[in-house]
């Protein structure tokens, strides 16, 4: 399914799962026929995400909308500032408000993390992942919102990488047993698969170097001196991905040992929301 569609499907089924059988506090009160003005007001410094998704979610439920962007997603705001403008029925802008605020709070607060992280980053090769430690049915915008602070996707799912981790290799027997199995695997039912394996020690990665037949290895766990000392094993012959125990203050010390990657689920499940509002503008 197309990342169009699945945006399509999640606000399909957000606005199904808020407003029901109908918005009656808007419905009991408001003509039908009036329009209204809406703006959507910073109330925390950050970086702002979701103004896109905040768009599509009032077209969905009225296309005749007129919204006016007024500032980007990716751009830094301070408290005060205002997002966007909306004209529309009174009845679209409260049915479309909270479930704009929820998608953009969370999706603001996450590319306001990943930003700091990115930033730290600076001046390394080493680039910032995501993971797949997201809220179920959400995936989509907290992937979004990363992209949207500076960091990179990694596998959106199960379907689009293979993953060689832990339980895996335990499962299938050996480390060993499990490259070749999915080496295999790839050439016959999904060719140009990525391959990713999970090493818990330097032993482990002098197995994968030997066998090869794989993409990337992930450091788990590792010190960053024996991160330095798997590389060396490594020898630029696949990517490499450190990941486990590191966290925004130790963020350097593990980008300053040439890792390509760090992956932090971090980013997407500790981000706090920013504080925004959608505040009627009377005409």
């Amino acid at each position: 399914m197309e990342k169009e569609s699945q945006l399509e499907l999640l606000i399909k089924n957000a606005i199904k799962e808020d407003v029901g059988d109908g918005d009656h506090s808007t419905l009991c009160c408001i003509e039908k026929s009036a329009q209204g003005k809406a703006m959507l007001k910073v109330k925390e410094n950050g970086i702002i995400a979701g103004v896109e998704v905040a768009e599509e979610i009032f077209k969905q439920m009225d296309s005749s909308i007129a919204f006016k962007t007024i500032i980007h997603d990716g751009q830094s705001v301070s408290v005060g500032d205002i997002a966007f403008e909306i004209h529309a029925p009174i009845h679209t802008i409260l049915k479309a408000e909270r479930l704009v605020l929820n998608c953009m709070q969370r999706m603001s607060g996450i590319a306001t993390l990943t930003r700091k992280y990115v930033d730290k980053l600076s001046g390394y090769k080493t680039k910032l992942l995501d993971t797949r430690k997201t809220t179920p049915n959400f995936r989509l915008l907290e992937k979004m919102a990363v992209k949207i602070g500076g960091g990179q996707n990694h596998r959106f799912g199960l379907y689009d990488m293979i993953m060689l981790k832990d339980n895996h290799i335990d499962y299938c027997g050996s480390i060993e047993k499990a490259i070749e199995m999915a080496y295999k695997y790839v050439q016959t039912n999904k060719p140009g698969m990525k391959i990713e394996v999970e090493t818990r020690s330097i032993e482990d990665v002098m197995k994968v170097v030997a066998i090869g037949k794989i993409d990337r290895i992930m450091l788990d766990n590792f010190n960053p001196s024996d991160i330095i000392t798997a590389l060396s094993i490594i020898d630029g012959k696949f990517e490499t991905e450190a990941s486990g125990g590191i966290h925004f203050e130790n963020l350097e010390e593990y980008a300053s040992t040439g890792v390509d990657y760090i992956s932090s689920g971090a980013i997407i499940h500790h981000a706090n929301s920013i504080d925004l509002s959608l505040k009627a503008i009377t005409i």
